[in-house]
């Protein structure tokens, strides 16, 4: 199953007539509990709302009752209640699924950083596989006549060779992309919402993957770990038509010349400023 670590709750979700309706049931308390477990098992398992036990085995009633630590007759009447209520869905008798799922996750999101992780993965293991494939034979001279087809041969051999091995090298040097939420966490800020993990997300679709890494980058160079200011820096790149890490350089060196100073530098405070001159123009992301 995917590794997947939140889920969305609404912040009036108690404001809500079915909640409020469970919590007027016998042990509604224990019964909520046991709503938000559901909802947490469904995250766990990222089966598009189901509750898995295993990747491919569902979790009944009874082995929710020992999961979630509930009396078996408590969980079987939290289930109806659910299912009057219109919170779960239950197929065949006994599998479980979340009715609306996706107002508690981005499942568009979760399989676009499924599939990060997957391509990430064959990748490692196109790489490993090249690495442990046995060298080709080295063609050794040899002091033989041999007729013009058969030299054409030898020779296609060698460049076959040759190709082989810049594939291999190019496999071996090829190094996946870094995951955007994973770089934002190893290197600024690791709790994130999931409002800020959607953000991130909504990037990938709004500017070039290596941009990001860059503002990310100078993010952390500025010892800020508000979203808002990578978002900021994005933004500036994007009304400036900036749309390779090339052009950025150019428009620092830029910047450089024309306030004489550094744009980027790290204050004593650690927020990110402008040196030089201050006028109308700055890139002063911080909030």
């Amino acid at each position: 199953m995917a590794e997947i670590t939140w889920i969305k709750l609404k912040t009036d979700m108690f404001d809500s007539t079915k909640i409020r309706l469970i919590e007027k049931l016998p042990e509604g308390d224990t019964i909520l509990v046991i709503w938000i477990k559901l909802l947490t098992a469904a995250g766990k398992a990222n089966s598009n709302g189901y509750i898995m036990l295993t990747e491919n085995i569902p979790m009944n009633v009874e082995e929710m009752s020992v999961v979630f630590d509930r009396p078996l007759n408590t969980v079987r009447l939290a289930l109806e209640a659910f299912k009057r209520y219109g919170m779960v869905d239950v197929e065949d008798g006994e599998l479980v699924r979340i009715a609306n799922w996706e107002k508690h996750q981005n499942i568009d999101g979760m399989e676009k950083i499924r599939e990060q992780n997957r391509l990430r993965k064959q990748k490692e293991r196109e790489r490993k596989k090249a690495l442990a494939a046995p060298k080709n034979d080295i063609v050794e001279p040899c002091h033989v006549t041999v007729t013009t087809n058969h030299a054409t041969e030898v020779e296609e051999d060698i460049e076959v060779d040759k190709e082989l091995k810049r594939s291999t090298a190019a496999i071996t040097k090829a190094s996946p992309p870094v995951n955007i939420i994973t770089f934002f966490q190893e290197n600024i800020r690791f709790n994130l919402s999931p409002f800020e993990t959607e953000t991130i997300i909504h990037w990938e679709n709004e500017y070039p993957y290596e941009l990001i890494i860059e503002a990310m980058k100078r993010t952390a160079m500025a010892n800020v770990t508000t979203l808002r200011y990578t978002e900021g820096i994005l933004i500036d790149w994007q009304k400036k038509r900036l749309t390779t890490l090339a052009e950025i350089q150019r428009d620092d060196e830029a910047f450089n010349q024309k306030k004489g100073g550094k744009r980027y530098e790290t204050n004593t405070r650690g927020v990110q400023t402008n040196s030089g001159n201050r006028g109308s123009e700055h890139d002063d992301f911080s909030l």
